[in-house]
Protein backbone atom coordinates (compact mmCIF):
# COMPACT_ATOMS: atom_id res chain seq x y z
CA UNK A 1 0.00 0.00 0.00
CA UNK A 2 1.78 3.20 -0.91
CA UNK A 3 2.49 5.49 1.80
CA UNK A 4 0.72 9.29 1.91
CA UNK A 5 2.64 12.17 2.25
CA UNK A 6 1.55 15.69 3.16
CA UNK A 7 3.78 18.36 2.00
CA UNK A 8 4.69 21.62 3.81
CA UNK A 9 6.65 24.56 2.55
CA UNK A 10 5.83 28.29 1.94
CA UNK A 11 7.79 27.92 -1.39
CA UNK A 12 5.52 26.12 -3.94
CA UNK A 13 8.89 24.93 -6.40
CA UNK A 14 10.05 22.98 -3.36
CA UNK A 15 6.44 21.40 -2.78
CA UNK A 16 5.84 20.51 -6.33
CA UNK A 17 9.66 19.38 -6.69
CA UNK A 18 9.17 17.19 -3.40
CA UNK A 19 5.46 15.98 -4.64
CA UNK A 20 7.30 15.15 -8.22
CA UNK A 21 10.04 13.06 -6.37
CA UNK A 22 7.43 11.02 -3.86
CA UNK A 23 5.34 10.55 -6.32
CA UNK A 24 7.71 9.41 -9.44
CA UNK A 25 8.90 6.60 -6.38
CA UNK A 26 5.63 5.56 -4.65
CA UNK A 27 4.28 7.71 -2.57
CA UNK A 28 1.09 9.23 -2.86
CA UNK A 29 1.05 12.81 -2.06
CA UNK A 30 -2.40 13.53 -0.69
CA UNK A 31 -2.28 17.10 0.37
CA UNK A 32 0.44 20.56 0.30
CA UNK A 33 0.41 23.60 2.77
CA UNK A 34 2.20 26.76 2.57
CA UNK A 35 2.13 27.42 6.35
CA UNK A 36 1.99 25.70 9.66
CA UNK A 37 -1.80 26.86 10.26
CA UNK A 38 -2.56 25.43 6.77
CA UNK A 39 -0.52 22.20 7.49
CA UNK A 40 -2.41 21.51 10.80
CA UNK A 41 -5.63 22.23 9.38
CA UNK A 42 -4.62 19.60 6.39
CA UNK A 43 -3.23 16.95 8.43
CA UNK A 44 -6.78 16.86 10.81
CA UNK A 45 -8.38 16.49 7.35
CA UNK A 46 -5.99 14.27 5.18
CA UNK A 47 -4.05 12.37 8.41
CA UNK A 48 -0.99 11.25 6.06
CA UNK A 49 1.63 8.79 6.99
CA UNK A 50 4.13 11.28 7.10
CA UNK A 51 4.48 15.08 6.77
CA UNK A 52 7.31 16.93 5.39
CA UNK A 53 7.28 20.31 6.82
CA UNK A 54 9.27 23.30 6.29
CA UNK A 55 10.51 24.98 9.76
CA UNK A 56 10.65 28.72 9.03
CA UNK A 57 6.85 29.51 7.39
CA UNK A 58 4.63 32.98 7.59
CA UNK A 59 2.19 32.71 9.62
CA UNK A 60 3.32 29.86 11.53
CA UNK A 61 6.47 28.24 11.81
CA UNK A 62 7.09 24.12 11.39
CA UNK A 63 8.15 23.79 14.92
CA UNK A 64 5.04 24.91 16.24
CA UNK A 65 2.76 23.02 13.89
CA UNK A 66 4.49 20.07 14.38
CA UNK A 67 4.51 20.98 18.37
CA UNK A 68 0.26 21.02 17.74
CA UNK A 69 -0.35 18.31 15.50
CA UNK A 70 1.82 15.92 18.09
CA UNK A 71 -0.02 17.07 21.07
CA UNK A 72 -3.29 15.62 19.00
CA UNK A 73 -1.98 12.78 16.97
CA UNK A 74 1.47 11.80 19.18
CA UNK A 75 2.05 8.93 16.39
CA UNK A 76 2.08 11.42 13.90
CA UNK A 77 5.41 10.94 11.69
CA UNK A 78 6.82 15.08 10.66
CA UNK A 79 10.06 15.00 8.73
CA UNK A 80 11.74 18.32 9.04
CA UNK A 81 13.10 20.03 5.95
CA UNK A 82 15.64 22.71 6.52
CA UNK A 83 18.04 25.08 4.75
CA UNK A 84 21.86 24.07 5.85
CA UNK A 85 22.77 26.76 8.80
CA UNK A 86 19.30 26.28 11.03
CA UNK A 87 21.17 23.19 12.78
CA UNK A 88 19.60 25.40 15.75
CA UNK A 89 16.32 24.87 14.71
CA UNK A 90 16.65 21.55 13.34
CA UNK A 91 17.17 20.34 16.88
CA UNK A 92 14.22 22.32 18.43
CA UNK A 93 12.44 20.38 15.59
CA UNK A 94 13.47 17.13 17.03
CA UNK A 95 12.96 18.12 20.69
CA UNK A 96 9.27 18.90 19.63
CA UNK A 97 8.87 15.20 18.35
CA UNK A 98 9.83 15.68 14.44
CA UNK A 99 10.77 12.00 13.68
CA UNK A 100 13.81 12.87 11.02
CA UNK A 101 14.87 15.72 9.04
CA UNK A 102 15.97 16.72 5.62
CA UNK A 103 18.47 19.59 4.84
CA UNK A 104 17.92 21.88 1.79
CA UNK A 105 19.55 21.41 -0.87
CA UNK A 106 18.51 17.77 -0.75
CA UNK A 107 18.56 15.01 -3.40
CA UNK A 108 15.84 12.82 -4.69
CA UNK A 109 17.98 9.92 -3.09
CA UNK A 110 18.00 11.45 0.56
CA UNK A 111 14.33 12.61 0.64
CA UNK A 112 13.02 8.55 -0.14
CA UNK A 113 15.65 7.34 1.82
CA UNK A 114 14.70 9.33 5.19
CA UNK A 115 10.68 8.97 4.04
CA UNK A 116 11.55 5.25 3.54
CA UNK A 117 13.18 5.14 7.32
CA UNK A 118 10.25 7.27 8.86
CA UNK A 119 7.51 4.64 7.33
CA UNK A 120 9.91 1.99 8.38
CA UNK A 121 10.68 0.77 5.14
CA UNK A 122 14.52 0.65 4.84
CA UNK A 123 17.70 1.54 7.06
CA UNK A 124 18.53 5.00 7.81
CA UNK A 125 20.87 6.35 5.47
CA UNK A 126 24.12 8.87 6.35
CA UNK A 127 25.47 11.01 4.69
CA UNK A 128 25.54 12.76 1.21
CA UNK A 129 26.85 11.63 -2.14
CA UNK A 130 28.08 14.48 -3.80
CA UNK A 131 27.56 13.52 -7.43
CA UNK A 132 23.81 13.52 -6.65
CA UNK A 133 21.29 16.16 -8.00
CA UNK A 134 20.72 18.97 -5.09
CA UNK A 135 17.44 20.24 -5.21
CA UNK A 136 15.76 23.30 -3.14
Amino acid sequence: MRKTILIVDDVAFVRKTLAAILLENGFDVIGEAASGTDAIEQFQRLKPDVVTMDIVMPKMSGIEATRKILKNHPDAKIVMVSAMGQETLVMESVHAGAKDYILKPFSADEVLKTLRHCTGEAVPHHGRNEKEQKIG
